[in-house]
C-alpha cells in the first residue's frame, strides 16, 4: 500500500507545482513542465514563451522559483532549466492563456474562440478544438465547443499525441473555464493509412509452342527440342 500512497503523493505533488508554476508564470507565456527525478536531484524543466521573463534580472525570479519548490512543495534539490517554446501556435496551455485573456478583456466569447481555431489551424495543425464553459451570454451558465479538423477523443493517442492546456478567465458574472486541443503537425495518428499505385509485376517469358490447326503438317524445324535431349552420334561423340 505504501508503493501507492507514494504515486498518489507525487502526483499531487505535480499538480500543485503545475498550478503554482502557472500563476507565477503567467506574464512570461507558461506553456507547461517537466519533473523528473534525477541521482542528483529533482530536474525541472519549465517550457515558456518569454524565457527571460522566467529567469529575471540577474536570475532572481529563477532562484526564487527553486527556493519555493524546496520549501513549500518539498521537491528534492530541485534544479530548474527554462525553454523556449518553438511554436508557440502549437502549445495548447498558451493558446489557453491568450484565449482567457482575450474573454476578460471583453472579446465575444465566440470571436474569440474563432480567432484561437483559426491561429492554431493557420499554423499547420491537423486538428483543433476548444471549450468554452461558464456564464458566457447571461445569469445560465452554458457549454460552447469549436472544432476544425481531426481531434482524437478516446484511446492512447489522447495521451500521447493530443496536446492540453487549462485556463480561467475571471470576469464580473463569474469564472469562464477554457480548454484547448490541439494535434500538432507532424504527428503519427495510428488509424491513418496512404494508398498507393500497385506494381505490376514482369510478364514471364516461356518456349513459344507453336499452334498448329486440325489437318496441318508440322515441320521438323518447328518442333521444340528440350536441351538435354540429344541423338546418339552427338552421346558418342562426346564420350
Amino acid at each position: 500500500m505504501a508503493v501507492e500512497r507514494k504515486f498518489v503523493a507525487e502526483g499531487a505533488r505535480r499538480a500543485r507545482v503545475e498550478k503554482h508554476l502557472k500563476k507565477e508564470l503567467k506574464r512570461a507565456g507558461y506553456g507547461g513542465m517537466d519533473l523528473q527525478r534525477t541521482p542528483l536531484g529533482t530536474q525541472v524543466t519549465i517550457f515558456a514563451e518569454k524565457p527571460g521573463i522566467v529567469i529575471g534580472k540577474g536570475g532572481k525570479l529563477v532562484r526564487q522559483l527553486t527556493q519555493d519548490l524546496a520549501t513549500d512543495f518539498a521537491v528534492e534539490s530541485p534544479q530548474i532549466e527554462v525553454q523556449q517554446v518553438p511554436n508557440p501556435n502549437f502549445n495548447a496551455q498558451i493558446m489557453a492563456e491568450r484565449l482567457a485573456n482575450a474573454l476578460e478583456r471583453g472579446w465575444y466569447f465566440r470571436k474569440a474562440g474563432q480567432s484561437i481555431i483559426r491561429r492554431v489551424m493557420d499554423a499547420g495543425a491537423l486538428g483543433c478544438e476548444v471549450i468554452i464553459a461558464g456564464k458566457l451570454t447571461g445569469a445560465r451558465a452554458r457549454v460552447q465547443k469549436f472544432t476544425e479538423g481531426y481531434i482524437k477523443h478516446s484511446g492512447e493517442p489522447v495521451n500521447t499525441i493530443v496536446e492540453k492546456g487549462y485556463a480561467v478567465a475571471v470576469k464580473k458574472l463569474g469564472v469562464i473555464g477554457v480548454q484547448v486541443k490541439i494535434i500538432p503537425a507532424g504527428a503519427k495518428i495510428p488509424d491513418h493509412f496512404e494508398v498507393t499505385a500497385k506494381r505490376e509485376k514482369p510478364e514471364k517469358k516461356g518456349i513459344e509452342i507453336p499452334v498448329v490447326s486440325v489437318g496441318e503438317d508440322l515441320a521438323e524445324d518447328d518442333i521444340p527440342v528440350e536441351p538435354d535431349e540429344f541423338d546418339e552420334e552427338e552421346l558418342l561423340r562426346r564420350k
